[in-house]
């Protein structure tokens, strides 16, 4: 290695293409990710699940979007493994090429009337598939920003990554919008949702060409120079008290960003149409709305946690998404779609964004080096089957049982609000490792606040 060849020098020279990549990466997954979503509550219960009852239709279609959430913690173990024993960058291309994959078969798949119940079936093994790659995709992501990013800046470098959850939402829906403004109802069904589906094929080329050309993070090989990687990261995880109990309480933590953002951003779309008799593009465009405020503001809220720390943040945030829960439910009641329209842009744009921007850089502290990539997959994946996955299930389930009372759901928010703002503030600073610095086991653990 040349003189001007060191870690840190490498750092600087690559930074922008690493938060670029990070950012159009994510957008990628995230954007396959969520087309099944809204496709979920807009079209798949017709499609592929037909029932007289919508509320069947609509639960049986969030069944098939529940079981990319049980593939996720798979691909977080399984590519957290690989990224966390030859690296971030390899393991990306990868998550990338299945996801993009997965996505466009999607479009190709034939109709329940067509098929029968192979369609169904195709549906939810693609799914699988799905979750397997956003499993494997997120912590790396992540990574490359966070492990390239200086001292002091950590929460800020953390947020661009997940700016790309936000674009993913809003080029997803945004799309499906400017399709059903396009076309008619059944031309829409027919194949106007296939559209968005392939063109996933297109964005994971350009993602891919960004994305080969990022270095291997500087933090990663130095762990690999100074003490080597770990032979099974799963099983060390679990193996001291502090990263147990770091696990144990980001898994909590994770309840209140889950759901916030799947009621948000999934579940109001079929109960805005179906319940409050909203049109469909007026909900695609408020979604749309909330995305591009949330992706504004997720850096903003990136650098406020470099100054009050990550941890301090993200408990903000899942607290005042609790308190808000009551007061969106009851604006919602009053069916007017503008009203909603703006509630949804404070909910899942503004005090999202509180909760979305510091929670990679802080998830991150949770791991050392050595572990990172597993550990950060391991608390946000296996979370999200109970946090993410189910949330627009049980919100469904809860509005029927109320015979359409939104205030049962209500308190199962508000939990979900408490559980994690409490859980954040209960993991303790000194038992966080650093961002950017290999922290062989607990006893160098250094402050994060460097």
């Amino acid at each position: 290695m040349s003189s001007d060849q060191t870690p840190e020098s490498g750092r600087t020279a690559d930074v922008r293409t690493v938060l670029v990549s990070s950012v159009i990466g994510t957008t990628v997954e995230w954007y396959d990710f969520f087309l099944y979503s809204t496709a979920a509550g807009l079209v798949f219960d017709e499609l592929f699940f037909p029932s007289d009852d919508p509320y069947i239709g609509t639960m049986l279609a969030f069944v098939t979007f529940f079981v990319g959430f049980v593939a996720r913690p798979l691909g977080g173990v399984l590519f957290g493994h690989i990224g966390d024993r030859i690296g971030r960058k390899r393991t990306l291309v990868s998550t990338m090429v299945l996801m993009g994959l997965a996505t466009a078969a999607m479009g190709l798949l034939p109709t329940y009337q067509q098929v029968g119940m192979l369609a169904p079936a195709l549906l939810v093994l693609l799914r699988l598939l799905q979750g397997l790659a956003i499993g494997g995709e997120w912590a790396g992501a992540v990574l490359m920003a966070v492990e390239y990013a200086p001292p002091g800046r950590r929460a800020r470098y953390g947020a661009w990554p997940q700016v790309g959850l936000a674009l993913g939402l809003g080029l997803g829906t945004g799309l499906f919008a400017l399709l059903g403004n396009s076309l008619d109802e059944q031309q829409f069904l027919d194949y106007g949702w296939r559209i968005a589906f392939g063109l996933s094929i297109v964005l994971v080329f350009v993602g891919l060409a960004i994305r080969l050309r990022v270095s291997e993070t500087p933090a990663f090989r130095r762990m690999r120079a100074l003490e080597g990687a770990a032979r099974v990261p799963i099983l060390e995880l679990f193996r001291e008290p502090v990263r147990r109990r770091n696990t144990l309480l980001g898994l909590l933590s994770r309840w209140a960003e889950g759901a916030a953002f799947n009621t948000w951003a999934v579940f109001f779309i079929s109960y805005s149409t179906s319940t409050l008799g909203m049109a469909r593009n007026d909900v695609l465009v408020a979604i749309m709305a909330a995305s591009i405020t949330l992706a504004v503001l997720i850096p903003v809220f990136g650098a406020v946690a470099d100054r009050w720390t990550p941890r301090r943040t993200y408990a903000l945030g899942a607290a005042v998404y609790g308190v808000l829960v009551y007061p969106a439910f009851l604006a919602f009641q009053s069916r007017d779609p503008l009203l909603a329209g703006l509630v949804v842009v404070l909910l899942l744009g503004v005090v999202h964004a509180v909760i979305y921007a510091p929670q990679g850089t802080f998830y991150a502290q949770l791991t050392p080096v050595r572990l990172r990539y597993t550990g950060m997959s391991f608390v946000y994946q296996f979370s999200g089957i109970y946090a993410s996955g189910l949330t627009p299930l049980i919100v469904t389930a809860l509005l029927a049982a109320g015979g359409g009372s939104p205030w049962l759901a209500c308190g199962y928010l508000l939990l979900t609000g408490v559980i994690g703002a409490v859980a954040a503030l209960a993991i303790r600073e000194r038992d966080l490792f650093a961002t950017a610095e290999t922290a062989p086991d607990a006893t160098s653990r250094e402050s994060v606040h460097a």
